[in-house]
């Protein structure tokens, strides 16, 4: 069994579409209609055929409830793995990007955390 699809919910796709192939450096997969919405995937630019991440809107109460309240109490939704945490820090940084955790070593990793602007908490981690 593989993990093909992963998704976080978003308050805006266009947003974060735009945050996370311009800002991010993810590369656009899909992009197709889907109800109101639109399945928009977003992979690697590394594992174009890997696991690809949903950006879904978060139009249904239960999702946005969830949402606000894991950023309220500041838990990351998901983790994104960088080799170079220092170098992928200062990069965001010069891209507007808000970090709640700078990189802090925790022993065998050091991660940091931002906010994506469409509603999440995102971790990076370097092992």
């Amino acid at each position: 069994m593989d993990i093909i699809v992963t998704s976080i919910f978003v308050e805006d796709q266009d947003k974060a579409l735009n945050f996370y192939t311009e800002t991010l450096g993810f590369v656009k997969k899909h992009d197709v209609p889907a109800g109101g919405a639109r399945w928009i995937t977003v992979v690697s630019p590394n594992e174009q055929n890997g696991t690809e991440l949903l950006l879904e809107p978060n139009g249904h109460p239960a999702a946005k409830e969830y949402q606000e309240k894991l950023f309220a109490d500041g838990i990351p939704v998901t983790m994104f793995g960088v080799e170079a945490i220092q170098e992928e820090y200062e990069r965001l940084l010069k891209n507007g990007v808000t970090f709640t955790m700078k990189p802090t070593d925790m022993g065998d990793i050091t991660l940091a955390v931002f906010d994506d602007t469409c509603g999440n908490l995102i971790q990076i981690i370097q092992q």
